[in-house]
C-alpha cells in the first residue's frame, strides 16, 4: 500500500532532534521508495538552514519544537525562499496558535506526532501527489477558529478584571511576541507566560491571541 506509484522528490529535509522519532520517520520514508541518501536530516534550525545553504530540497518534513528555535521560523525562511515547496509540519504541539502560525507561514500539512505509521505515511504520501493533509484533530481546531464566537461581544464579568502582570503580557502579545521571547523579557517561565494567557483568553471568552488582541482593544485594555 505504501509503496505503489509515486513521485518521489529528492532530496527531503528532515528536521527532528529527537533520535527515535527521526528514525521512525525515516523508515516510513523508506518504505515509500526513498533510498538513504535522498534524506538529509537535521536536528535544529541552525543544521537545517546550514543544508539549505549547501543545497536545496524538494521536500521538508519539520518539527516545530527544536533546541534552538522554533520550526515555524524555519517554515516561513522556506516558503519565503520557495513558495512552491511542499512542507509538512510533523509535531506533537496541538495548541491553535502553533497550528495557524505553522500553516500561515507557509506549511502545506500538519499531522501530528501522536498518530500511528499509517496515518503519518498517508499524510507524507497525500503531500507527495500535491496534497494538503491536515490531522482530523488540527482541522477541528481551524474549524472552531473560524467559527463566529457571540458570547466574545461580552464585556468581562466583575472580578473578571485582568491583572497587572496579565495586562503586561497582553501587551506584549500585541506587540507580537511569542512566549518564549515574552518569558525571557519578563524573566519567567514559559510555562508561567503560558499559564497567564490561558486566563487571559478565559476573562475576555476568547480562545487565540488574534481574538485576544481585537476584544481587548475594543474594551479600550490596549492602546
Amino acid at each position: 500500500m505504501l509503496t505503489s506509484e509515486l513521485a518521489l522528490p529528492a532530496p527531503v529535509l528532515l528536521v527532528e532532534d529527537e533520535p527515535l522519532v527521526r528514525r521512525r520517520i525515516e523508515s516510513l520514508l523508506l518504505q515509500l521508495g526513498y533510498q538513504t541518501d535522498a534524506l538529509v536530516h537535521a536536528a535544529s534550525l541552525a543544521e537545517a538552514r546550514a543544508c539549505l545553504a549547501g543545497q536545496p530540497v524538494a521536500l521538508a518534513l519539520v518539527d516545530l519544537g527544536l533546541p534552538d528555535g522554533n520550526g515555524i521560523d524555519l517554515i516561513a525562511e522556506m516558503h519565503a525562499a520557495d513558495p512552491a515547496l511542499a512542507i509538512l509540519v510533523i509535531s506533537a504541539w496541538s495548541t491553535e496558535d502553533a497550528i495557524l502560525s505553522a500553516l500561515r507561514a507557509g506549511a502545506t500539512g500538519y499531522v501530528l506526532k501522536e498518530r500511528d505509521d499509517m496515518e503519518v505515511a498517508l499524510s507524507i504520501r497525500s503531500v507527495l501527489r500535491g496534497g494538503a493533509p491536515i490531522d482530523p484533530f488540527v482541522a477541528r481546531r481551524i474549524i472552531e477558529e473560524l467559527r463566529p464566537r457571540p458570547a466574545e461581544q461580552a464585556t468581562p464579568e466583575t472580578g473578571e478584571i485582568l491583572s497587572p502582570r496579565e495586562s503586561q503580557i497582553l501587551r506584549l502579545v500585541a506587540e507580537g511576541l511569542g512566549n518564549r521571547e515574552i518569558a525571557e523579557q519578563l524573566f519567567l517561565s514559559r510555562y508561567t507566560v503560558e499559564c497567564h494567557i490561558k486566563h487571559i483568553y478565559r476573562k475576555l471568552a476568547v480562545s487565540s491571541r488574534t481574538r485576544a488582541i481585537h476584544a481587548a482593544r475594543s474594551r479600550g485594555l490596549l492602546d
